[in-house]
């Protein structure tokens, strides 16, 4: 028969159709990396007899939440509930569900995956966590995923504004409590229940308020006094935790 037919008989005309609709609906940020990893874990799947185990179900987890990035609110909401599916699935004599030590570990390891100060990681992951044998619900799976996501984004934008700030790795205290001020305000007061508001402070944080800040703050600088990056990241995602909404 023709090539068309043979495709369609062997199975694969449906096998790419399905590896389309995943991409479409994940919308990862490298697609080309995604359908070589689909495929890959496809196989895998095949061959398994018996559900994964722990590790392998944790990987493919976090292989998900860091398909698409949380701005992309339908992708990422897909995404986090097929990781949900993932880690649900424990084996044939577990209930279906995700207990809150597979979720805590998930969060771990997203945080790792970014260079957020490990004080900042560690009472994030306190505000959001649940016990380790209680059946996590999936809007509180996904606030949590969603807020270690942005913890790791609000890193990367308090790293680049304190590239602003100086060179190497110090800066001039006075322009680095000037810049946290602002960037405490433009944070605004009380909880957020969108982790991704937040995010909106780097864009309200705008070129005039930050030169004002600065300026300010060379008119009464002392010649000497420094702070370092790691402090200045410290202090920047502290303000962020402490806009957190705890899951208890």
């Amino acid at each position: 028969g023709s090539a068309a037919e043979f495709l369609l008989r062997a199975g694969v005309t449906a096998m790419v159709r399905e590896a389309l609709l995943k991409v479409l609906e994940a919308r990862p940020a490298e697609p080309v990396s995604f359908l070589a990893e689909y495929f890959e874990r496809l196989v895998l799947a095949e061959a398994a007899a018996e559900p994964p185990g722990p590790p392998q179900r944790l990987a493919r987890a976090l292989w998900y939440v860091c398909l698409a990035h949380h701005s992309h609110r339908t992708a990422f909401d897909s995404n986090a509930g097929a990781a949900y599916e993932v880690l649900g699935c424990g084996g044939r004599r577990r209930a279906a569900g995700v207990d809150g030590r597979l979720y805590s570990e998930l969060l771990r390891r997203i945080c790792q995956r970014g260079a957020a100060p490990a004080e900042a990681a560690a009472e994030l992951l306190r505000r959001v966590r649940c016990r380790d044998h209680e059946a996590v619900p999936f809007d509180v799976f996904r606030y949590g995923v969603l807020t270690c996501c942005v913890l790791l984004e609000f890193a990367a934008k308090a790293d680049a504004l304190f590239a602003v700030l100086g060179a190497g790795d110090s800066a001039d205290t006075r322009l680095c409590q000037a810049v946290l001020r602002a960037l405490e305000d433009a944070l605004g007061a009380g909880h957020g229940s969108r982790p991704g508001r937040y995010l909106e402070a780097g864009s309200r944080l705008g070129p005039d308020r930050l030169a004002l800040a600065m300026d300010q703050a060379l008119q009464e600088r002392k010649l000497g006094s420094s702070m370092s990056r790691e402090e200045f990241l410290r202090r920047a995602t502290a303000l962020f935790i402490a806009k957190v909404k705890p899951v208890e």
